[in-house]
C-alpha cells in the first residue's frame, strides 16, 4: 500500500468538500474513517495504524489551513463518541466522557491517531449534530453528527486506497412553501 497516495487521496478529497460546501472559518468537519476498508479489507477486521496516519496527514492540514475544527469519529465500540481538541469542546458546549481510543479494541485507528496527534485530545459522546460537512471513508456512517438537512456531495475522487468515500455537507432547511424565494448562496 502506497501511503503517500492515501495522504494525497485524502488532502484532495477534503480540499475539494471545502471549495464545495462553502465552509466559514469556525465550521466543524466530521470524519469517520475504516483504515481497513482502506486497505481492501472489512471494515474492523484489519485496523492500520499508517493508513489512519495517512488520513490525517492529508485532511488535518488543509482544515488547520482554513481554520475548519475537526471530530473524528471512534467505532461502535465506543458509541460513535468523538475525538475534538478540547476548544471545540467548550466552545460548542459538548460534554466530553472518559475513554482513550484503541486501535485494536475500541475507539479505531483513525480515532487513536487522532487521540494521539490533536494537541489537547478529548472524546465526546456527541457533538449534538453540529457537524456542517464531513468524509465518511470505508462505510462508517457519519450521518448522525451532521445538521438535519444533509446534502451528499459527488467530488472527483470516488475511493481513498480502496475504500469507497461519501462526502455530505449541510443546508439551511427550506421554509415559506413555493411563494419562498431562496437565497441561492445557501443551496
Amino acid at each position: 500500500m502506497d501511503f503517500s497516495e492515501i495522504t494525497s487521496q485524502s488532502k484532495q478529497a477534503v480540499t475539494e468538500i471545502l471549495e464545495g460546501a462553502r465552509l466559514t472559518k469556525g465550521s466543524l468537519f466530521v470524519v469517520g474513517c475504516s483504515s481497513s476498508e482502506i486497505l481492501g479489507d472489512q471494515i474492523g477486521t484489519a485496523t492500520n495504524l499508517d493508513s489512519a496516519n495517512a488520513v490525517f496527514d492529508g485532511i488535518v492540514p488543509v482544515l488547520k489551513e482554513n481554520g475548519i475544527f475537526m471530530a473524528a469519529q471512534c467505532c461502535e465500540h465506543l458509541n460513535r463518541a468523538l475525538v475534538v481538541e478540547r476548544e471545540v469542546m467548550e466552545k460548542y458546549g459538548f460534554e466530553q466522557v472518559n475513554a482513550i481510543p484503541q486501535p485494536n479494541h475500541a475507539g479505531g485507528a483513525f480515532a487513536t491517531v487522532c487521540y494521539q496527534r490533536f494537541n489537547d485530545p478529548v472524546l465526546v459522546e456527541s457533538i449534538n449534530q453540529k457537524a456542517d460537512a464531513g468524509i465518511d471513508i470505508g462505510g462508517t456512517m457519519i450521518g448522525m453528527h451532521m445538521h438535519h438537512v444533509v446534502v451528499p456531495m459527488r467530488i472527483s475522487l470516488r475511493k481513498i486506497g480502496a475504500a469507497p468515500i461519501i462526502c455530505a455537507r449541510h443546508r439551511p432547511k427550506y421554509v415559506g412553501g413555493q411563494r419562498a424565494i431562496y437565497d441561492e448562496g445557501l443551496m
